[in-house]
């Protein structure tokens, strides 16, 4: 079974032609297309600070999907809970989750770059410390009965729509993440395809007696895009997904990276990533069928800005062409 999601960022590069206005409309209209067609998930990221308006505040805008959609789980991929007061937070995902009535999945990142970090006021080097730490807090604040923070009695309300709490996975790409999900008793979304990442999680979870773990290994092309001309399709849409890629790739650390990292200098380079389908309808549906089970194609369409009419085209033509074959294989 491949699972299709849909993600966005809301970039409005200043070299493209689309206003931040016409970004969030084309977007917010995207994701009730994967809901009304039967996609898995809707994606959504968060980071700060960038000259393109990367989405900051996942929380909102995965509100804004909950109300715009009616089935689709809506996946925050990922919040970077260092950068949040955990009380507020906590509040704001136990709402989320009565509005979206249990469809939103959190994945709890401990961040990566070093602006995001300075722009808080937090100390970056305490971030895994600080992740576990407001981690522990939620949890604790979701069970909606008043408990001492910091020296102060403090409790949060309502109780979450989903029992015990909203969905919460751990993301990181290292050992001590794996580890530290396990610790938590929550589930493990991988930022990377490192394979020990399984091992870690699974060995910390025995220590200390969690045996209803998993860890949610990405799999799958990070961008796909349908055409019946690939070439003509590569001279539209390769200067935004260079952008893409690019701007990605100069978050990343030595020793830190995540998926999806492409590692590109130029189009040509783009178009020989793995992570990267641009394709005729019968390409793509060979793409699909070689993603091992419970892999997920996800779809990006609006990625480094890309003009919304060539998005929409990619969209319908794998809703007319690719997705009705992909479920006769089931």
């Amino acid at each position: 079974m491949t699972l299709f999601t849909i993600r966005q960022d809301f970039r409005a590069p200043s070299f493209g032609p689309t206003s931040q206005a016409e970004i969030y409309s084309e977007a917010m209209a995207q994701y009730r297309w994967a809901d009304e067609i039967g996609f898995d998930f809707a994606v959504i990221s968060e980071h700060h600070g960038l000259d393109d308006g990367w989405i900051p505040s996942p929380i909102v805008a995965a509100a804004a999907v909950a109300g715009a959609t009616k089935r689709i789980p809506i996946m925050l991929s990922a919040v970077i809970v260092p950068l949040h007061d955990p009380i507020r937070l906590a509040e704001q995902l136990s709402v989320l989750d009565h509005l979206s009535e249990g469809r939103v999945w959190t994945v709890a990142g401990a961040g990566y770059r070093a602006v995001e970090f300075e722009m808080a006021g937090v100390d970056m080097k305490r971030r895994g410390a600080l992740l576990e730490s407001h981690l522990r807090t939620m949890i604790q604040a979701w069970t909606g009965e008043p408990f001492e923070y910091e020296g102060r009695t403090v409790r949060v309300t309502p109780k979450p729509f989903s029992d015990p709490h909203p969905r919460v996975l751990v993301g990181g790409g290292v050992e001590v993440a794996a580890r530290r999900a396990a610790r938590l008793h929550l589930p493990m979304m991988p930022m990377n395809t490192e394979p020990k990442l399984q091992e870690w999680y699974h060995d910390e979870a025995k220590k200390v007696g969690y045996t209803g773990g998993f860890v949610m290994v990405p799999q799958g092309p990070t961008f796909i895009h349908v055409t019946n001309d690939p070439e003509k399709a590569w001279a539209e849409i390769g200067e935004y997904l260079l952008y893409e890629t690019q701007t990605y790739a100069s978050f990343q650390t030595p020793g830190q990276w995540s998926t999806p990292k492409v590692d590109a200098s130029n189009v040509e380079d783009l178009k020989k990533s793995v992570q990267i389908v641009v394709g005729t309808p019968e390409q793509v549906i060979e793409a699909a069928r070689s993603i091992p089970q419970f892999g997920a194609m996800t779809f990006n369409p609006l990625a480094g800005g890309l003009p919304p009419k060539l998005a929409w085209e990619s969209l319908e033509l794998f809703a007319a062409e690719v997705l009705p074959k992909l479920r006769v294989d089931g």
